[in-house]
């Protein structure tokens, strides 16, 4: 089965989080059962990429799976375009990706390590 499409969009500095709760049905009546579930989370610059993001992933059973991004390692995050998805591991050894799309990183401002130099046009004499 395909992951669902979900991109993100990150602002380099700062933490995110997202919150995932899975269903066994359409009318989201039935949770999925998680027990003995681990989820991993990764930000890539590209499939095989060595550039590597870990996202902090938390199950809650019975159904919720919460992904964060500290701000630390958010701030550390060099690409400002890349992949990630969310990946379920069951334990019977089936994979399951849920969720996968690009990313976006925004530059910060506050707070920023690196000066950025501006290049003004000299000025025009008469």
């Amino acid at each position: 089965m395909k992951p669902g499409p979900m991109p993100l969009e990150l602002y380099r500095g700062d933490s995110a989080s997202w919150q995932f709760r899975l269903y066994d049905d359409e009318g989201k009546t039935i949770p999925t059962n998680l027990t003995g579930v681990q989820a991993k989370s990764q930000i890539r610059d590209r499939s095989g990429g060595t550039s590597v993001t870990d996202l902090t992933c938390v199950i809650t059973l019975p159904n919720i799976i919460d992904v964060s991004l500290t701000a630390e390692d958010s701030k550390a995050i060099e690409l400002t375009r890349g992949f990630w998805d969310l990946q379920l591991t069951y334990t019977d050894g089936r994979v399951h990706t849920i969720v996968a799309g690009g990313v976006t990183v925004t530059a910060d401002i506050t707070d920023s390590d690196s000066a950025v130099v501006l290049q003004l046009p000299a000025a025009v004499m008469p």
